[in-house]
């Protein structure tokens, strides 16, 4: 176990799969429900840092993040939209938690159409939104919208947001942990929030 953790851990998994594996990291966290656990906060601001030392070409970093942020989010969209709301049915099983769908169900009632867009920055709310709009019957150019908007600001931010601080701060990688658990710490901001306001109602 300590050693798929640290498999996980940003520096390895980038260093270990490369440019195609981050991209397809970001596909898989985007929509498909068994990526939810994948790191995606903190590889791409890894990755932005690494692309600041010369390790990748920052557009192609940029640009295939994006497409890939945004493929992800459409085949999730798609997947809820054929599956329906039997999947509420389906047994929890190790990649699949039905709390994880009722939670995302919970972010779509209250924000909308925006879910799409603010979802981009809650971890695993990330993941379940995009199948949850499917369900829900989110008209399909409205999703597009959200989704193109919402993938471009996330994936853009995070990796240019990495490759400033590593461009400004002498030897940064030799702090990319910490700074990751930060990063991840952040993300999880929103999510806990919202735990516990619906503890409270």
């Amino acid at each position: 176990m300590a050693d798929f953790l640290s498999f996980l851990e940003p520096t390895s998994l980038i260093q270990t799969l490369g440019l195609i594996g981050l991209f397809l990291i970001i596909f898989a966290e985007s929509g498909l429900f068994f990526g939810f656990f994948l790191p995606g906060d903190s590889l791409l601001f890894t990755a932005g840092i690494l692309a600041s030392a010369g390790y990748f070409n920052i557009y192609t970093l940029l640009i295939g993040s994006f497409i890939c942020a945004v493929f992800g989010d459409s085949v999730g969209y798609w997947f809820g939209k054929k599956v329906g709301p039997k999947i509420f049915t389906k047994e929890d099983s190790f990649f699949f938690h039905k709390k994880h769908i009722a939670r995302a169900q919970h972010f779509y009632e209250k924000y909308g159409n925006k879910t799409i867009f603010l979802a981009r920055f809650t971890p695993i709310i990330r993941t379940f939104a995009p199948i949850v709009a499917g369900i829900g019957n989110m008209k399909y150019t409205n999703f597009v919208t959200y989704n193109v908007v919402g993938g471009f600001v996330w994936s853009f931010s995070i990796i240019t947001i990495g490759y400033l601080l590593g461009n400004r701060i002498p030897d940064i990688h030799l702090y990319i942990v910490p700074v990751a658990v930060i990063i991840i710490i952040i993300s999880f901001i929103p999510l806990v929030s919202e735990y516990l306001k619906s503890k409270k109602i």
